[in-house]
């Protein structure tokens, strides 16, 4: 008979194969993150002057191996937001350099050390920000200067058509974008409200409440007469914050949107959009863009405002799997697909072969941050 083993030698045995089992396990999902965070793409930093200040930007080329490429500059939807979005933009850059495209998006000013202020800015600002990135990338050898066009989302609805109006674009990807600011934002309260189940009286006292800021924005009233009137109730506005929404609060599309006459169009509408009435969009879009043949409307039943699908967004700990383990999934079905057969249409001299006509749209029962509820 062998000899016996100790208890203490035998729990120290347990302990190291379990903590090896764990680093191996570890190690594994570390790889599965790793690969499914690896992007078939190059990615540089570049620095782009404009206004006496630097925008730092990344420009994402694919990896066909050719030297020229058409071109997405990407137009970021309200908030701080950095050149990558939180890399939550680049599944769509893997899409676009299937296409053969590349991708240049920036930090905006103030975010990530970069110079200025975005409160600062108004909807022309952002289109003449822009409207400089498209000169400096058309001053590049590796982009073809003859296919830069523009992917928008949410508040850029109010900055694509301005750019296309300043500089020729050769397509425009518009996702979510809003037509009128201030009926964006009744119909943002009263979703919202709806998707609380509120009661008539506090759906009552909450348009009560936002047609006082209203009145305060048409008389051009201060923040401090702003906190004065809305008291404890000022819902954590800031001055900048005040001051961005005072210059921008009479945004309307409507007009601007004539500029895209001709120009290949993808909306991309969302089923559980909350923060954007996508009835009232669609609607303006086709009266203005239908009739030239080159607007493509494509609507996702089951996706919310950013196109991420409902039933992931409305979950934290579903967004933060997915996007470490499958980030490519985040989005609707078809969402990116679509956008790189729109890019290969262009690129072939096709608008719209492919449109597709659905249901009503529904609205989902969250909003997400930045809503604009005046």
């Amino acid at each position: 008979m062998g000899p016996k083993i100790k208890p203490r030698r035998r729990g120290l045995r347990i302990a190291v194969w379990s903590l090896v089992a764990v680093l191996v396990v570890a190690a594994g999902l570390a790889g599965v993150v790793l690969w499914q965070n690896s992007y078939d793409m190059d990615e540089q930093r570049v620095s782009i002057r404009h206004g006496g200040h630097t925008l730092n930007g990344v420009l994402v080329t694919p990896k066909d191996g050719r030297k020229h490429h058409g071109l997405v500059v990407y137009v970021h939807g309200d908030g701080p937001v950095g050149a990558t979005h939180d890399d939550g933009y680049k599944p769509m850059w893997e899409a676009h350099a299937k296409a053969g495209y590349a991708s240049l998006s920036w930090d905006k000013p103030g975010v990530a050390g970069a110079p200025g202020d975005w409160l600062g800015q108004s909807m022309d600002d952002r289109a003449n920000e822009t409207a400089a990135a498209i000169a400096w990338a058309r001053a590049r050898p590796d982009i073809d200067g003859d296919r830069i066009g523009l992917w928008g989302a949410s508040q850029a609805g109010w900055v694509l058509p301005k750019v296309a109006a300043k500089t020729p674009v050769s397509f425009v990807i518009a996702v979510s974008p809003a037509i009128n600011w201030l009926r964006q934002g009744r119909y943002n309260l009263l979703a919202e409200l709806r998707a609380d189940g509120a009661s008539a009286a506090r759906t009552e006292a909450e348009i009560a409440k936002s047609d006082t800021t209203r009145r305060l924005l048409k008389r051009h009233a201060t923040f401090e007469e702003y906190v004065s009137a809305r008291g404890a109730e000022a819902d954590g506005m800031t001055a900048d914050r005040w001051g961005f929404i005072s210059k921008n609060h009479t945004a309307d599309a409507t007009q601007d949107l004539r500029a895209l006459s001709g120009v290949p169009v993808l909306l991309t509408l969302a089923g559980h959009d909350i923060n954007v009435d996508t009835a009232d969009t669609e609607r303006v879009y086709r009266k203005l863009l239908e009739a030239d043949g080159a607007l493509t409307v494509k609507r996702y039943p089951d996706a919310a405002h950013s196109l991420v699908k409902q039933s992931i967004e409305q979950s934290d700990l579903k967004t933060t799997y997915t996007a470490l383990f499958s980030p490519r999934l985040l989005f609707a079905d078809g969402f990116l697909e679509d956008q790189r057969q729109f890019l290969k249409d262009v690129g072939r001299g096709g608008a719209a072969p492919w449109r597709l006509h659905t249901g009503p749209l529904r609205l989902m029962p969250r909003c997400g941050s930045s809503c604009g509820r005046i």
